[in-house]
């Protein structure tokens, strides 16, 4: 007989919190009001509207995770990944980066930095007065992170940092980022060690920023360090557990794409929905000919099946728990669906759906970045495999 090896899932509820129902609805009326009015003009001209994340940390979604005694809002990964996911049915762009700046930085200083440290930069994070970076991935390197070529050399009570970041969200913008650096050999897992690295450091600057197929708004440049001096109390934790921490980083950063992905999808369904039962052709809405109505029933199925993924792992991330093939698993799925509905949304829309009159096509190029960003789709797989091969 066969017996499975995967452990029983948690028992989880499936019905919408009331943390969950005032969250949506506040990103749905601060959307309305601050974000479609102007986000095809952002995605254009590819600015990045600082002040709506200004305006979203005066709402508590700029540090959605952090405790309220640093200043956060206090709230778990089934509340985070609500207003991701609700962000990014209006637009990715700023889901992605408000989802970068609460995973990966501000989470980063939660989960492994002092007390002095948190105390220090949470409270700026978590209000949005600072908006924050963090820089694993090189321009040569990508997946291959054990591999990094920026150093950080011990020089007295400093270490002099060299070397380039790349694909880095706020690089430019940002007022201070996380930055893992080379302090050992390279290829050991135990010789990367992570920074605090403030904006306006000597020798620490932006490079060329990006001009990128999706998600416009969304700022994505070079960080650059040139015998860039940083303080030793700015290591976080242990000198040597840069990249462990960096990975225990991505298990929480991976949910939150899941949650981009299935807000991105979530809005490309509702927009090609409304558009089939308002499009007429041969005297009746188009939502009626079997080949549209099963898209749809397609689309509208594999999204609820990435959003129980998705609220499956951020569940168990609430409650303590390893998720890092949960969160692996929610990610792959909820981006690859993310791009099928998005593309099949187009389809829908027809030739409509290839201009940008209408946001179908918004839709289908903000989705792809989410089969990329924070671990390839391939990469996702590799850690599954692993996990499931032990």
């Amino acid at each position: 007989m066969f017996t499975s090896h995967l452990p029983t899932p948690p028992v989880m509820e499936l019905v919408a919190t009331e943390n969950q129902t005032m969250i949506a609805q506040m990103v749905r009326d601060f959307g309305a009001q601050h974000i479609k009015p102007h986000m095809m003009e952002w995605d254009e001209t590819q600015e990045f509207p600082k002040d709506v994340f200004h305006k979203l940390g005066e709402l508590g979604l700029m540090g959605v995770l952090v405790p309220q005694e640093y200043g956060g809002a206090g709230f778990g990964y089934v509340e985070y990944v609500t207003a991701i996911a609700e962000l990014a049915k209006i637009d990715g762009s700023i889901g992605l980066s408000m989802a970068a700046h609460n995973s990966l930085c501000t989470g980063h200083i939660l989960q492994h930095a002092s007390e002095e440290q948190k105390h220090k930069y949470l409270p700026k994070l978590a209000s949005g007065e600072w908006i924050g970076a963090w820089g694993l991935t090189e321009p040569n390197t990508g997946s291959d992170a054990g591999n990094m070529r920026t150093v950080a050399v011990l020089d007295g009570d400093h270490y002099v940092l060299n070397g380039a970041k790349n694909f880095i969200t706020h690089g430019k913008t940002g007022n201070v980022a996380v930055v893992i650096a080379r302090t050992g050999e390279v290829g050991d897992s135990h010789g990367m060690t992570a920074f605090i690295v403030e904006r306006g450091t000597p020798g620490f600057e932006a490079g060329r920023k990006e001009n990128k197929l999706g998600m416009r708004a969304s700022e994505t440049t070079e960080l650059i360090f040139t015998d860039c001096r940083i303080p030793k109390e700015n290591v976080i934790g242990k000198v040597g557990d840069g990249f462990v921490q960096s990975l225990k980083v991505l298990d929480g950063g991976r949910i939150s794409i899941a949650a981009l992905s299935l807000g991105i999808a979530q809005g490309a369904y509702e927009a090609a929905l409304q558009y089939s039962k308002e499009r007429y052709q041969f005297n009746q809405p188009i939502s009626n000919f079997q080949g549209i109505s099963f898209k749809l029933a397609d689309m509208a199925t594999e999204i609820e099946a990435a959003s129980l993924l998705t609220y499956r792992a951020a569940d168990m991330k609430d409650r303590g728990l390893n998720v890092n093939r949960e969160s692996a698993m929610a990610k792959l799925y909820a981006s690859e669906v993310s791009v099928r509905v998005a593309n099949e949304g187009v389809q829908i829309f027809g030739g409509y759906g290839y201009t940008k009159d209408y946001p179908a096509e918004k839709f289908y190029r903000d989705a792809k970045l989410c089969t990329i960003g924070e671990g390839t789709s391939e990469i996702q797989k590799l850690v599954i495999a692993r996990t499931i091969l032990k």
